[in-house]
């Protein structure tokens, strides 16, 4: 492979803020966009070789044969373009089939291409040809975007974008309900920089009362001084059952050793726990406590299981199906709310958008 720019790359980053910045608070206003909620991926293609790299560098490629082959029927025959895969099912996106192909057997990976394929949505352009757009401004990047991906067909997308703030608050709330992460704020004069956080993204900021069932160590934790790492929350279902919906974590270092001596009274035997019984294993497409990481199969996810008797509220993005997309944020203590009390019912249901709207429009 022999572009203009060459893997592996990091690709440019944002860093978050709170409300839709407006045109005027920077020069020569901003590009609105929105957060595809799948892998981070910058996609090289040089004649027949195509190179998937992912946010950290590594390469993507083999998890996600159904875009190279797009790749090579869609794109320009040499250039670098940063996007997002993401899987979808109906007009949903569904991060957790996303998860589901980063799969050491070449088999399973090709199943479910052919099962669940996978979509690469293009929103900002690297090289062209023999020419590197990195250091030109975004104004021109996004012209020369929109020109070499003119004649894409799915599964290879063009990323709607606006320079209109109104329509990115709209998109705001709508997109959401296709299963989108927020919105980027991308400053039209700015360059493309490697691993910089000169991006803005916007997210959806909510609450909800959880029950903590159980406990993770910190990485750093010792035998002789043990650190909580996160909290497990849960919420019960329509049918009584409670559900693991993520985890907590980001604690004081003081206050991972508290949490430790506050908890440990309320550890049970995992047997006389609702979650006992997920050393077993998961059901397809389920993600549970303590299941092999696909990202990393040796990364411990041992837990404690604790008496699930206490209450916390925290701060949560958005859903990915029953579950919180990121980690949540610890706000509270909620000694006020019984276990029972929180179920998914507190939860917001964003307007139902239709995915194949965002995908075609222009």
């Amino acid at each position: 492979m022999d572009l203009p720019v060459n893997p592996p790359l990091s690709p440019m980053l944002a860093k978050s803020v709170k409300a839709i910045p407006a045109p005027d608070k920077v020069e020569g206003g901003y590009l609105y966009e929105p957060k595809w909620d799948g892998f981070r991926c910058i996609l090289f293609r040089d004649g027949d070789e195509v190179e998937l790299g992912s946010r950290n560098e590594r390469p993507l490629t083999r998890y996600f044969p159904e875009l190279v082959e797009a790749a090579k029927e869609s794109l320009p025959e040499r250039c670098v373009i940063d996007g997002e895969i993401v899987v979808a099912t109906g007009d949903h996106l569904e991060f957790e089939r996303l998860l589901e192909r980063i799969h050491p057997a070449e088999s399973r990976v090709r199943k479910l291409a052919e099962e669940t394929p996978a979509r690469f949505v293009g929103f900002d352009l690297l090289a062209l040809g023999d020419e590197s757009f990195v250091d030109r401004p975004l104004a021109e990047r996004r012209a020369g975007l929109e020109s070499a991906m003119s004649g894409v067909v799915p599964p290879i997308h063009l990323s709607v974008a606006t320079l209109d703030a109104a329509v990115a608050e709209q998109w705001f709330g709508q997109f959401e309900g296709a299963g989108l992460d927020g919105v980027v704020a991308k400053p039209m004069t700015s360059a493309y920089e490697p691993g910089a956080r000169t991006m803005l993204k916007i997210k959806h900021v909510r609450t909800a009362d959880c029950v903590v069932a159980g406990y993770r160590l910190h990485k750093t934790s010792k035998p002789e001084r043990p650190l909580l790492g996160s909290l497990l929350l849960g919420l019960y279902d329509a049918d009584g059952g409670l559900q693991h919906v993520g985890v907590s974590a980001a604690f004081a270092a003081a206050r991972r050793a508290e949490l430790i001596d506050e908890l440990a009274p309320l550890r049970i035997a995992p047997d006389q726990h609702p979650w006992g019984d997920w050393a077993s294993g998961a059901a397809e497409g389920e993600r549970r406590p303590g299941a092999v990481s696909r990202w990393n199969a040796g990364k411990d996810l041992s837990w404690e299981p604790i008496d699930p008797v206490l209450v916390c509220e925290v701060g949560y993005d958005h859903m990915e199906g029953t579950r919180f997309r990121h980690t949540a944020q610890f706000k509270r203590w909620r000694p006020d709310r019984t276990p029972e009390s929180c179920t998914y019912d507190q939860l917001d249901e964003p307007v139902s958008y239709d995915l194949a709207e965002v995908l075609g429009a222009r």
